[in-house]
């Protein structure tokens, strides 16, 4: 049998936290009230909400159980102000009753207390029929906008069924009729409403994040290099791996450029770290690299003001990077080099081993040392060459799976070795590479990995 929804308005114990449960029929109120008292101090379970101003106190909501077996709780609000006040973070589920008048307007006599009657169809005619319908559709938004995160069904009358279903499409999980509130339909309405309100809170959140994982991959695509080479003979390949799981972009950067003399200068970075922040700051020192190499700048000049813009923009003192620069002459046979704490390139002359360039000269990583300079070596390339510049991501994986011991320099020079006399060049040689460091390693590197290959063929 439907009980009465309880009209006993104790807000001291409603902001207290105890809800107002239903009563069994038949049970004394003080029995009531002491069995209700147990359940709210035995056990967490759901609690209802209901909005709905009906003096006449027709409408009846049936004691509930959830799942569980435990009792339903159920509040009430005559208005919207109330039902703010009361729209706690236990509330589960929101009954509202759409002939409730919607904010600032009023109802005039006969209104929201007579929806169960001819006053709730609408009936009315011409334009109040149309205001009271924007009037209902007004106070679900209302309610909506309050509580985004609560599931809410729309109550109306049986012949209501136009406006029922278009509560459902403005954002009600679904809707019930005055004359159909038994206890099975509502327990199985409001389970329905809160399930599927956390599934499309969950798919709204998947969707979210997919874009946003869309969005930043287009992002970091956008923040890789193309090179401008036009006019060189030089071949170019390059290769980015980031340590950071699903990460298109980490701390190393990497460029190359033609300036209009026909120099070709390229570079190689790595800051440490491998954040967001780290590849934000990769990427700032990337772009000055460039504007200054063709502004004119190369070597410790164009190393020093690096370092300022490092100190500028780093989010902590201890950031720092290393960086190897390379500027080679028109006719290719030449080139300047700097390392700034880096790693020294590999050089694959013809005729000859790979081996690595001097690095005796070196000066410190970039953000380390105020008044720090970068000498810069003059390097015989020869006529044809393969010069490979690299982060130290390549060269500190593990020779296999759980051991210690690391690839290092001489491990990379002899792979490349070994590669080059398979007859390996260009983009295919750094893709083995990095493929058999990472099957060294015995699964994916934790560092990132950057590698960029310049070649001189015999008749360039």
């Amino acid at each position: 049998m439907p009980v009465p929804i309880p009209r006993q308005r104790a807000v001291p114990a409603v902001e207290g936290g105890q809800a107002q449960t239903a009563p069994d029929p038949g049970v004394e109120p003080s029995q009531a009230r002491t069995a209700g008292a147990e359940h709210s101090s035995a056990s967490l379970g759901m609690t209802l909400l209901v909005i709905e101003d009906d003096p006449a106190q027709t409408l009846s909501v049936p004691a509930l159980l959830d799942a569980a077996g435990k009792p339903i709780k159920v509040r009430t609000a005559r208005n919207l102000t109330e039902a703010e006040r009361l729209l706690t973070d236990d509330v589960h589920c929101i009954l509202l009753d759409l002939s409730l008048p919607a904010p600032g307007r009023t109802v005039a006599s006969g209104g929201a207390g007579s929806s169960g009657g001819a006053g709730a169809s609408g009936s009315s005619g011409g334009a109040g029929a149309s205001d009271g319908a924007a009037d209902e559709l007004g106070t679900l938004k209302h309610v909506l906008r309050l509580a985004p995160r609560h599931a809410v069904l729309a109550l109306t009358a049986s012949n209501d069924i136009e406006r029922a279903t278009e509560a459902v499409r403005v954002g009600a999980q679904d809707y019930l009729f005055r004359d159909e509130l038994d206890s099975r339909v509502l327990t199985r309405a409001i389970r329905y409403a809160v399930e599927r309100k956390r599934a499309d809170i969950a798919q709204r959140q998947l969707t979210e994040s997919r874009l946003r994982a869309q969005e930043n991959a287009r992002l970091e695509r956008g923040l890789l290099p193309t090179p401008l080479l036009d006019g060189s003979p030089l071949r170019f390949a390059a290769r980015y791996r980031p340590g950071r799981s699903r990460a298109l972009l980490g701390g190393d950067f990497y460029d190359a450029v033609r300036t209009p003399d026909g120099t070709v200068h390229a570079m190689i970075g790595d800051v440490c770290g491998h954040g967001p922040d780290e590849a934000a700051l990769g990427v700032e020192l990337r772009i000055a690299w460039r504007a200054l190499t063709f502004a004119g700048l190369c070597g410790d000049e164009l190393l020093s003001t690096l370092q300022q813009v490092l100190e500028h923009e780093r989010p902590d003192d201890e950031i720092f990077a290393t960086l190897c620069t390379v500027d080679i002459s028109p006719d290719g046979r030449r080139a300047g080099l700097c390392l700034a704490g880096h790693p020294s390139p590999l050089i694959a002359r013809s005729g000859g081993l790979a081996e690595l360039l001097p690095y005796e000269n070196s000066g410190p990583a970039l953000g380390l040392l105020p008044r720090a300079r970068w000498p810069r070596q003059q390097v015989e390339l020869g006529g044809a060459w393969s010069l490979m510049l690299y982060t130290d991501g390549l060269i500190e994986g593990r020779v296999e799976a759980g051991s210690k011991r690391r690839l290092g320099q001489d491990g990379m020079v002899a792979m490349v070795r070994r590669q080059i006399s398979e007859g390996l060049s260009g983009d295919g040689l750094l893709q083995a590479a990095v493929s058999e460091v990472r099957d060294l390693n015995g699964g994916e590197l934790t560092d990132d990995v950057a590698v960029v290959l310049l070649e001189r063929g015999p008749r360039a």
